[in-house]
């Protein structure tokens, strides 16, 4: 006659999780790897892991995932900025540690890699370490896995409309209104800005009353270095060019490497916008007028950060 003897509580084991087994496998590899130190790190770490296999994170109204950009997408490009551009920042005081603001910089370098070095910058340099919303051009946001990356760094499409919906809830951020017309110039228009667009991102300011704060960055021009364009295959792809490098297309996918310049990004004072009125927002003349004085101090600041630098790679 078979034991009836209902077993003991303590032998009774819950079916385990799949999820936790694995989680739990991949913490004693790390611990292996990294040694009885790295506790609290893999616990951190397998934590994050589990909350995306879970879902259990948040976003915000335009995609931000504040936690992804820290924890993986910021570490991705930190390498870049401190070891091979050896970005140095000035004027990080200027940045205002609260509260609207919208930072306006130049563009350049092919590649616009010079809105992520700023991005680093404003956070990593910054004592209250800011996230910058960066605007970005529509192409960004209809290439596969590009898109879904830049909404959950940040990024926002350029339009007025979202550009006012994030000052009027306290955001930093930024705008790099040459588009393509200053990451597609040739090398020998470097450092001369190109047109600043119609000027929504000072209407936007004036609307909202958020301060401009003009941004120059020296050293993006030389890292890919335009020497040519093949419009028909850009017309045919749909791009606004395709870029001849003196390393691309000649060194294949090596041809892709920037070269590494140093880099120099400096935050000028503040353009207060707040007393102007929400009307003037409206007023044709004053938003050209805020425009040009922007464009014409990030200028004047690129020609004084030149000659300052000296050599494109010390």
């Amino acid at each position: 006659m078979a034991d009836e003897t209902p077993p003991d509580a303590a032998d009774v084991r819950t079916p385990a999780n799949p999820l936790d087994e694995v989680l739990e496998l991949l913490g004693e590899l790390v611990r292996t790897a990294l040694g009885p130190d790295a506790d609290s790190r893999v616990a951190e770490g397998l934590s994050f892991i589990r909350r995306r296999l879970t879902g259990d994170y948040e976003v915000d109204l335009f995609g931000f995932d504040e936690e992804l950009t820290e924890r993986v997408l910021m570490p991705m490009v930190r390498p870049l900025y401190k070891y091979w551009f050896r970005v140095e920042v000035r004027g990080i005081e200027n940045v205002p540690a609260e509260g609207a603001a919208l930072l306006v910089a130049n563009h350049s370098g092919t590649i616009p890699i010079d809105s992520l070095m700023t991005q680093i910058a404003v956070h990593d340099e910054h004592p209250a370490r800011r996230h910058l919303r960066m605007l970005g051009a529509d192409l960004a946001f209809r290439l596969p896995v590009i898109a879904d990356l830049a909404r959950k760094s940040g990024t926002t499409l350029a339009c007025t409309e979202d550009t006012e919906r994030l000052l009027d809830s306290g955001q930093l951020v930024g705008v790099w209104p040459e588009g393509f017309k200053g990451i597609g110039k040739p090398y020998t228009e470097r450092y001369k800005l190109q047109r600043f667009g119609r000027g929504g991102f000072v209407s936007a300011a004036v609307r909202t009353g958020a301060p401009i704060v003009p941004c120059s960055i020296v050293g993006a021009e030389e890292i890919y270095p335009l020497i040519g364009n093949v419009e028909p295959l850009a017309r045919l792809l749909g791009l606004p060019y395709v870029p001849v490098t003196p390393t691309f297309p000649w060194l294949g996918l090596l041809g892709l490497v920037p070269l590494p310049s140093k880099w120099i990004i400096q935050f000028g004072s503040p353009i207060p916008t707040d007393e102007l009125g929400t009307a003037a927002a409206d007023d044709p003349m004053l938003v050209f007028d805020l425009t040009d004085r922007v464009r014409e101090t990030i200028q004047h600041t690129l020609y004084a950060l030149l000659t300052e630098r000296g050599s494109v790679f010390r």
